[in-house]
This record gives C-alpha cells, structure tokens and sequence, in this order.
C-alpha cells in the first residue's frame, strides 16, 4: 500500500501521489482513492468525477490553483493559501479534499475570518435594504408607523424627503453652533438690569428654535427605534443628550434656582453649563460618514497612539531635566523647575514653539535642537499606520456598500428570470390552444409587466456573477 501510485488530473493539472505520503492522512479523499480501486466503479465515482483504467488517472473539475496548495499538508503538514484566491472558495475546496482546516497556518486563518465577517456584513446590509422595502401586513398601523418614522429619521437614502430633513438638521447644527460662537462677541451682546452682558436676544430666539429642533428629532427616534436600551446607550445619542440637556437645565436654573441659591452661584452654574452646548459639534459625525471613518480608524489604531505617547513622554521627561540642568548657570534662567520645563520640552517637541520659555545656553540650545528633531521622528513614526488604517476602513465601506448592492441586483435578475421562464411557458401553452385574440394580447402585457425590472438598466441585465463581484 505504501507503494501504490496513483494519477490525479485537477483541471488539467497532474500529480502523481505514493500511497505512504498519503496515508499520514487516512481521512482525506486522496487517501481514500488508495483503497476505491477493489470496490469497484461505484466507489471510484463516489469520489471523483471521472476515471480512465487504462492510464489509472483520476479526473476531478476542481479549481487547479487551490489544490497545488492543498497539497502541502501531505509533504509539510500545513497549507498556506497564495495571493489571489478567495478564502471561502479556498474553504470549500479543503472540504472537498476533506482536508482539516486545522492545518491552514494562524495567517491564513485571519485572512478567512476577515473574509466571513466580510460576507456577514453584505448580508446584513442586504438584510436591513429588504426589510425596508417589504412590509409585513401581520404588523399593526403602530409598528409599521414606528419603521416608517425609524426610516425617515435614520436612513436618508430611502426618499427624498428623508434627504431632505437630514440636510435640515446638518443646517440646525451649523446654525446652532455658529450661535454658540457668535453670542461671545461682545459688540453682539447686550446689558441685562444687573449690569451684565447676555447674549442677544435674537440669537437666543434662534437658539431656542434650534433646540427644540434636536428635542423634537431625539424624541422621535426614540418613541421609533426598535430597541430602546440599545439607543439610549449608543455613543451619538449620548451626544445628542448633551446637546440638548443644557438647555433645559439652564433654563430651570435660571427660573427655579434662585430660590435655592444666590444668584452669583446660580450664574456659574448656568456658563458652566453653556459651555457644554460645544457637543452638538459632534453631532455632525451622524451625517459625515468621514468623520465616522475617522473615528473607527483612531479606535483601531489605539496601539500607535499608546506609542505615540510613549516616546512623547519619555523625551519630555529627559529633554526637559537635561534642559534644566544646562540652564541653571545663566543668571536669567527661565527653566525654574523640572516640572516647569515639562512645558518647555512639549511645545518644542510638538514643533508649536510659543516661545514663552526658551533656553539661553549654547548647550540648553543644542538640547533644544536635538528634542525638536527627535520629536519630529516620534511624531512621525506612528503616523503612517493610522492613516492605513483609515483607507482600509473607508475602502472596505466603500467595498461592501457596492457588494450589497450587486447582491440585490443579483436576486432581481435571478427573481426576473424566474418570472420570464414562467411567463414565456405560459406563453407557449396560449400560443399551442390557438388563442390569439385580445385575451391573449392581455396577457403578454402582463407578462411583459411582470419581467421588467425598473431599478435596473438595459445594460445591467446580462451581467455575470463574475463582473458584478468585480
């Protein structure tokens, strides 16, 4: 048995095995070729898709490029899967050859889950795009009007009035925010009976309708969204309440706080509060599917910026005691403390330079120079890493949105396909019985009707599964 030689002919491609390589693994299919031959051609055939007894060469319509890979596991007890092929075709071909995917090397392995994650992804979008555009008659008038606010408010892309209050409120954050900086001029605003300079009150009316903008917007998506616990949670709409929340907690203050307090306090804690309107900035980030990009690409980059801060912080502690250090002869030092040259050393080796603080020794120069250089390597080291991490992020967006939407078109054409094929049997049955009159006519306008896909153009019609994945 170990002797035994056998041909296998993947797509064209042939291999020669002996029976004692294969039989470190007794499990796979090309060992069990080994022992098909005495069974007969029912065996032979339960396991490839063609035989020739005359060269004893078995024939398998199997990707050839995958299998030279596969292969490995019988001279190297591992597989590593080359460039260029999908990692889930890569998978069903292992499982053909029953081959155990314990034996894909650990990088392999991450390039496949990123692959199903990947998949998981297309189908859940594609997912939420269905459950859009169906509608449930089982539901109540209640629920089918919480999906129709949900989707008004959250989805802009489903209509255009949905497009169009998502541009309504990008406007009420710009407007509310240019508010907030505007109401600090102080030719803007006005004296109060106390003396005090207040915004004007133009500019509170306009915060005002702002505001009740954001309310009337957060508590409809409230009452609408199908999972309460999990909006309240979420990070935007925890923004969203500290947005709004200030507001209403001045305003109280203002009337009901006197009463508890002295004016003079109640004043603070109304600025302090105001300060907290710089919030609704962030709201922003709701309608920039940027600024999200760039949030998830500093998320996945926490390591860079950890190391970022380590070499920051380790050439702050030393540029600035050796600075403290070579200062201290001058008579008209400004470096006081070590604690103090903290300052120093990070604004020099953040290249800003206010120039507040800065050495007078030819030596305390030097020292300047070589923590400005070092803080530019420091700086620039990590940078490069976050900024991949950006473009992955933002190209696989890009990449599964148009996946998606080749994944519908698919089901519309296969959908379209099934309907033609029916109706052109239909066709046939009317055509055979002779009837050719206006009953007939009807018809094929409904069966013309029937197969005419209006999200798809002429062209898209007779695309492959191959160039749509393209």
């Amino acid at each position: 048995n170990e002797e035994t030689e056998i041909v296998v002919n993947v797509g064209g491609v042939r291999q020669v095995f002996y029976g004692d390589n294969l039989n470190q693994y007794p499990e796979t299919r090309l060992a069990e070729l080994i022992n098909c031959l005495a069974g007969g051609y029912d065996s032979i055939f339960s396991l490839c898709d063609d035989y020739d007894p005359g060269k004893r060469e078995f024939y398998f319509d199997r990707d050839p490029d995958a299998f030279k890979c596969i292969i490995d596991v019988y001279y190297f007890g591992e597989i590593h899967m080359k460039k260029g092929i999908c990692p889930i075709c890569f998978k069903n071909e292992m499982e053909f050859w029953k081959v155990d995917l314990k034996f894909l090397d650990d990088c392999c392995k991450t390039h496949l889950s990123e692959k199903k994650e990947e998949l998981e992804e297309i189908a859940r979008r594609v997912q939420l795009i269905l459950d859009d555009l169906g509608v449930d008659a089982s539901e109540s008038r209640w629920k089918r009007c919480q999906k129709y606010i949900w989707k008004f408010l959250e989805k802009p892309e489903s209509s255009y009035p949905a497009r169009v209050i998502a541009v309504l409120s990008f406007l009420f954050i710009l407007i509310s925010s240019v508010v907030m900086c505007v109401g600090t001029i102080p030719d803007l605003q006005v004296v109060d009976a106390e003396g005090n300079h207040v915004e004007h009150p133009t500019l509170d009316s306009i915060e005002t309708a702002c505001i009740g903008w954001f309310t009337i917007e957060y508590v409809l998506r409230l009452i609408s969204s199908p999972n309460k616990l999990h909006f309240v949670l979420s990070f935007m709409n925890i923004v969203d309440v500290l947005a709004i929340l200030p507001f209403y907690v001045s305003l109280t203050l203002t009337h009901l706080g006197a009463r508890l307090m002295e004016l003079s306090n109640v004043q603070q804690a109304v600025q302090a509060l105001r300060i907290m309107r710089i919030a609704r900035i962030f709201k922003l980030a709701r309608h920039s599917s940027g600024l999200q990009t760039l949030t998830y690409a500093l998320k996945r980059s926490f390591k860079e910026l950890g190391l970022l801060l380590m070499y920051l912080a380790v050439g702050i502690f030393v540029f600035s005691a050796l600075g403290y250090t070579m200062e201290q002869s001058h008579p008209e030092t400004l470096f006081k403390s070590i604690p103090q040259s903290f300052w120093w050393a990070i604004i020099t080796m953040t290249t800003v330079g206010y120039g507040d603080i800065y050495p007078k020794t030819t030596l305390g120069k030097l020292n300047a120079a070589i923590s400005f250089l070092c803080g530019v390597i420091a700086i620039a080291l990590p940078i490069h890493p976050i900024i991949n991490n950006f473009v992955r992020y933002y190209n696989k967006q890009r990449v599964l949105e148009t996946a998606a939407k080749h994944e519908l078109e698919l089901m519309e054409l296969n959908s379209a396909e099934g309907k033609a094929a029916s109706s052109k049997s239909e066709l046939e049955d009317l055509a055979r019985e002779g009837k050719e009159g206006p009953f007939y006519s009807s018809r094929l306008k409904v069966s013309h009707s029937d197969t005419f896909i209006h999200l798809l153009s002429e062209e898209k019609h007779y695309r492959t599964r191959l160039q749509s994945c393209k």
